[in-house]
């Protein structure tokens, strides 16, 4: 019986990672709006009835492929400062180590990364499921300037007084025991990490920008010295 279930697990498994694949050729070609079970289905060989019992809905299925995406790229980043770690890196070198495994993680994997930070998909809104995984390239950066800070190696961003409730909320919110000064920063470059890459992926520096490795870690330094990270 034990062999039995387990040749079912591992064909369920199969089948699963077969869906998946498929669907994210589809949202390759045609875009996350237009992913469609009967399509899906149709592509692999299988009823629709046959594939529900794998994914119940559009939604649920896209929400599969959202959740990897958001837990390959960080792992990408967890990998990366991990081996930084163990270099002996101080916090701006595991910084821009980090940056750079995310913007080479989204050259990999484009249709990935429009997926979780591109346009939103029409009609969808994004479960619980996907908190966890979202969060973490963020806890990456947070960890970092915990770790200069909690050394005495970080330099208060300045902070609006107007801004510091929002600051002091989202602190602890995400970011407990960092001052809000550097929370508000993290978020800042945070948006401009992900729209440094976005405009590097989606066109917006062609013609604009020729030696893309030069400008992004130019400006991964910047991002690390806004949040107070010194320069070694």
């Amino acid at each position: 019986m034990t062999t039995v279930r387990g040749a079912r697990e591992r064909a369920r498994i199969e089948v699963t990672a077969a869906i998946k694949d498929e669907a994210r050729r589809m949202v390759a070609a045609e875009g996350a709006a237009k992913l469609s079970l009967r399509a899906v289905a149709r592509a692999l060989g299988m009823v629709s009835s046959a594939l529900y019992r794998y994914f119940p809905s559009r939604d649920e299925l896209l929400t599969a492929l959202i959740v990897d995406a958001y837990d390959s790229v960080g792992a990408v980043a967890e990998d990366a400062d991990a081996r930084a770690i163990a270099a002996g890196d101080p916090p701006r070198a595991r910084w821009t180590a980090v940056c750079r495994a995310f913007r080479g993680w989204a050259l990999e994997h484009p249709h990935e990364y429009a997926l979780i930070y591109g346009s939103p998909v029409p009609g969808y809104s994004a479960p619980v499921d996907t908190v966890g995984p979202a969060a973490r390239v963020g806890n990456v950066f947070i960890g970092i300037v915990r770790a200069a800070f909690e050394d005495r190696g970080l330099a208060l961003p300045p902070l609006p007084a107007a801004l510091r409730p929002e600051a002091a909320r989202m602190t602890a919110d995400f970011a407990e025991g960092l001052p809000p000064e550097v929370t508000a920063a993290l978020i800042a470059a945070w948006a401009q990490l992900a729209g440094l890459v976005s405009f590097e992926l989606f066109g917006q520096f062609d013609r604009v920008v020729e030696d893309r490795d030069a400008f992004f870690a130019h400006a991964a330094g910047q991002l690390a010295h806004g949040v107070g990270l010194p320069a070694a």
